[in-house]
């Protein structure tokens, strides 16, 4: 290169630097805003604040269809889940409890608490409040309980409430002795939020349980649990409900909801004491980790 070449391009470094140092301390329309939350709605990615009424529109639309569904998705396999999990919780055994039900809209578990209490220990003083933030469904709920002894009486309640934000003045703290979600808390916008609201109402000693899809453990067992999932419930839901969007946010859901080890972590980070991160230990898996049953204590 020659020297005067050379001693011009010398001279112009400086200004090049200036120019530089110019540009990269200039304000970015990106890095200066941070962007909204966002949670996942199925395989979607949505800011948190909309997915509450996804979800609600989603329950809405199924409210009606619910239980048909239900029953053919899993060829009437939800109940016997549903039956299983009550029946490890033996409410009643050791005298009338007070129960609080959340994203139980339906009553499903709700009506199996009640029929255990009395047909296994005589107890008739258990109650259950049932929490849902979904009104239709908590509709179909009131509807079902008109049909039986309890409607009417004290050991039923109804109640339209965010399992994320209990008000705190009709959901007082330490008051429950056991908290049950079945198929609900998938679907909160925050988990960690729902499990703290759990972890408020209970009284120290008090049980927390959770029974939920969740990560199947045998790879072709799974692989054909996929294959069933993704075309056959979807499917149903167009036939039998006219609703395959729905559906498909279900299924979708499911593959989002964190593996059993995850969850269990989750609920402990919320203040609950857990058993050991087994199968048998801090959950119980049914049908091979198709569903599972998550307990744990307030202490």
């Amino acid at each position: 290169m020659q020297p005067a070449r050379c001693l011009r391009l010398a001279r112009a470094l400086p200004r090049v630097h200036r120019l530089a140092r110019c540009i990269n301390t200039q304000p970015s329309d990106n890095s200066s805003k941070p962007g909204p939350r966002t949670t996942s709605f199925g395989f979607r990615t949505v800011p948190e604040d909309e997915k509450e009424s996804l979800v609600k529109n989603v329950f809405d639309s199924v409210a009606s269809s619910y239980d048909l569904m239900n029953d053919a998705s899993s060829l009437g396999v939800h109940r016997l889940w549903k039956d299983t999990f009550v029946s490890t919780l033996r409410p009643g055994r050791k005298g009338p409890l007070r129960c609080i039900d959340v994203a139980g809209g339906t009553g499903d578990i709700a009506l199996r608490i009640l029929d255990h209490a009395r047909e296994k220990y005589a107890d008739r003083e258990t109650t259950v409040e049932v929490v849902d933030i979904n009104g239709q469904m908590l509709k179909e709920g009131f509807r079902r309980f008109k049909k039986t002894m309890y409607h009417n009486t004290p050991q039923i309640s109804f109640h339209e409430a965010n399992a994320q934000e209990l008000p705190p003045s009709q959901f007082t703290d330490n008051t429950y002795d056991l908290y049950t979600i079945a198929f609900g808390i998938r679907n909160c916008t925050s988990i960690p939020d729902a499990l703290k609201e759990a972890y408020r109402v209970l009284k120290p000693g008090g049980t927390f349980a959770c029974l939920e899809f969740s990560r199947v453990n045998n790879p072709l067992f799974s692989l054909a649990y996929d294959q069933y999932s993704f075309t056959m419930i979807p499917l149903m839901g167009t036939i039998l409900a006219g609703d395959r969007a729905s559906y498909q946010y279900l299924v979708e859901s499911i593959r989002k909801f964190p593996p059993q080890p995850e969850f269990a972590n989750m609920i402990r980070d919320a203040g609950f004491t857990t058993g050991k991160d087994v199968d048998g230990g801090a959950w119980t898996d049914l049908w091979g980790g198709i569903a599972c049953i998550h307990t744990a204590v307030k202490v």
